[in-house]
């Protein structure tokens, strides 16, 4: 993934307002790992219900804001976008235009601290045992790039 700018982030919300998108907490941009990741993902220090992720689906940046399940915890299961057997939370997105105005969400299971890609490549290692897979790394990055695309074209639609 190449570098992106903390206004870039900002303009490419789906599912928040203009004034969501402005209070969003962003991470340290210089202190990502751009070259391993597929997407950037985190999870909001000051309030850890809340969780960002921002990808490039066909040549457009798509940054989607995510909450954790009311009644969710962290859980031991598999993540649907990087399939890692891990710590992954039931996340949920508003929907983006009038069905997120009028509270329809998309969910999913994603890792809780959002770093599919560092798993996939082995540079974290999940908490759990390992699954044993037969892919490559760039296999199961095109997998969690589909899984991905998969994910936030539910929410755009």
């Amino acid at each position: 993934m190449e570098a992106l700018t903390e206004s870039a982030i900002r303009k490419a919300f789906v599912n928040q307002t203009g004034g969501e998108a402005k209070r969003a907490f962003v991470p340290d941009l210089a202190a990502q790992p751009w070259e391993d990741l597929d997407y950037l993902g985190w999870r909001d220090p000051k309030a850890p219900q809340r969780a960002y992720l921002v990808a490039v689906v066909d040549g457009t940046t798509r940054a989607i804001g995510l909450r954790l399940s009311s009644g969710s915890a962290v859980r031991r299961t598999m993540c649907s976008l990087c399939m890692t057997v891990g710590d992954a939370a039931l996340m949920v997105a508003p929907r983006a235009g009038k069905a997120g105005q009028a509270g329809n969400t998309v969910g999913t299971w994603i890792c809780a601290d959002l770093a599919c890609s560092l798993y996939i490549r082995g540079k974290r290692k999940a908490p759990s045992a390992p699954a044993y897979e037969t892919l490559s790394n760039e296999q199961k990055a095109a997998r969690l790039e589909a899984n991905l695309a998969d994910f936030i074209a539910r929410v755009v639609a």
